[in-house]
């Protein structure tokens, strides 16, 4: 495991930083968070981290068939990949800040929802997000090595599982007490940019290597 450590550093902090840029999943778990409270929200961020592991495995098995298949492929795959990162980038610089919230429905009835469905609602925000689908090919095929062990990625796609319900766990932490709600959106402009800058320069590196 020790001579993958470069290689999972890497994917972790990509990965951590594609996490937190906000999205479909940020703003249901802020909606789901300030709506229901803390336990709807972090159940819709387990949910959102179990859908993440749809993307993984179908990427991990089709990046697989298709290095096999032909290696031109899989460069065309990386360019393109490697492309699709400093367009995310780039648009998050475009909307940093513009994430606007209406906490007007935050004291409703939490019996109206089920538990079982906020976990579904996210699982399926996650889960058919196509955008997931182009990141994680572009992670896998310009991060993860050929050689390196299917056992070794499925433990890469359990982390990065992982630090998604985490991450939205917290989120949902945040988001469900009031007086820290104004305070992260007052800061999400400055957040936004700076991980744009730090994606686009992760993006660069790829294009480059």
């Amino acid at each position: 495991m020790v001579q993958y450590w470069p290689e999972f550093v890497s994917l972790a902090i990509i990965h951590f930083v594609a996490v937190i840029l906000p999205g479909p999943d940020f703003v249901i778990t802020v909606r789901q968070s300030l709506k229901y409270g803390r336990l709807h929200g972090a159940m819709t961020a387990l949910g959102i981290g179990t859908g993440l592991s749809v993307h993984i495995l179908y990427t991990l098995l089709g990046v697989g068939a298709l290095m096999q298949a032909s290696p031109w492929v899989l460069q065309v795959a990386k360019l393109i990949g490697a492309a699709y990162l400093i367009y995310i980038a780039i648009q998050l610089l475009k909307s940093a800040g513009a994430i606007q919230l209406d906490a007007e429905n935050a004291q409703a009835d939490v019996s109206s929802q089920s538990l079982k469905k906020a976990f579904s609602l996210g699982f399926l925000t996650n889960a058919t997000n196509p955008k997931a689908t182009l990141f994680f090919l572009a992670v896998v095929t310009n991060v993860v090595s050929q050689g390196t062990p299917l056992h070794i990625q499925l433990f890469y796609g359990a982390w990065m599982c992982s630090v998604n319900a985490l991450w939205f766990i917290c989120v949902s932490l945040l988001f469900s007490a009031s007086s820290s709600r104004a305070w992260f959106l007052n800061k999400m402009n400055l957040v936004e940019k700076a991980l744009a800058v730090l994606l686009m320069a992760f993006s660069l590196r790829l294009l480059i290597a």
